[in-house]
């Protein structure tokens, strides 16, 4: 495998944002929105994970989620349809119909220790049944409830990248733990870090892309950041890392709703969370806004694909 599914060489995606009218997903707004990702420097969509607030929707949702996306996107990104399911069988079968829906990857959770039971052999059997049964690339994701966690040890996550089919691994917040991690995967397994706050240390760590709902604001910022330090010019990286960490940080701490309000300041219509989660306050909006100023997003002239 290699990266000819993606239109740029360090590939930068991001959790696509659901946006909801009168609390059902608006269809034509996502269309619009996906529209316009597609003018920027975002190399592809995530469907059906926390940013797009998979727990709030329903297998059909993100069925038509999928399909519209599809439908917009005409091949111009990459699609990857995420799948958070501790049972290898659900997994495969939800992997399946992704696939004949038009997703060209699969974004697949490593599941908590506690979904195998006491029978099991735990994470590599998982894979080892799943992995060899599906037609569609997959993207490893490590996720832990705890960042000090971990869900698998760094040998049976290097074990699962070898298996044919892993296409990328998503780091977890961990780096102490990642760096021995990423020594041990498949040479032919990508790297890619996972928070706009860690743009810089996953590059240095080996990351060549990124999976970080902070590239939805700003994918050519993310992209600048790992480009400068796989060329050698860390001074100029680490000042692009400091000037948007206000921003990742808040947009963290908030969540969905600063992820929603960020995209609607950029003329996007991400519109509010799905209830019960609730957007944000007066006072919490214009701390984003001043926070997308000083990291240069609010001005700042995405790339242009």
């Amino acid at each position: 495998m290699n990266n000819s599914m993606f239109k740029h060489e360090i590939p930068i995606v991001a959790p696509t944002p659901t946006p909801f009218y009168q609390d059902h997903v608006d269809y034509g707004r996502l269309g619009r929105n996906i529209e316009k990702w597609s003018k920027t420097d975002l190399s592809g969509f995530v469907l059906g994970s926390y940013g797009g607030e998979e727990f709030h929707l329903s297998d059909d949702e993100k069925f038509q989620i999928l399909d519209t996306v599809v439908e917009v996107n005409g091949g111009r990104r990459a699609i990857i349809a995420g799948i958070d399911e501790p049972s290898p069988f659900l997994a495969a079968a939800l992997a399946h119909k992704y696939s004949e829906r038009g997703a060209d990857f699969v974004r697949i959770r490593i599941p908590q220790p506690s979904s195998f039971g006491r029978s099991s052999k735990g994470v590599l059997d998982y894979f080892e049944y799943l992995l060899p049964q599906l037609r569609i690339p997959v993207i490893l994701i490590h996720q832990p409830r705890q960042g000090a966690n971990f869900d698998a040890t760094p040998e049976e996550i290097g074990l699962i990248s070898q298996i044919d089919g892993v296409y990328a691994y998503i780091m977890s917040l961990n780096f102490r733990w990642e760096n021995r991690t990423v020594s041990l995967l498949s040479p032919n397994a990508k790297v890619w870090t996972c928070n706009g706050s860690l743009l810089f240390p996953g590059a240095v760590t080996g990351a060549t892309g990124a999976c970080l709902f902070f590239a939805n604001w700003a994918p050519g910022l993310c992209r600048n950041i790992i480009q400068l330090v796989m060329s050698g010019d860390y001074e100029e990286a680490r000042k692009i890392q400091a000037q948007i960490i206000y921003a990742d940080y808040f947009g963290m701490s908030k969540g969905v709703a600063a992820l929603k309000h960020g995209l609607n300041l950029l003329g996007y219509e991400a519109t509010v969370p799905r209830k019960p989660t609730l957007p944000l306050t007066h006072a919490e909006k214009i701390e984003l806004n001043e926070a997308f100023r000083k990291a240069g997003i609010i001005g700042f002239q995405q790339e242009l694909a």
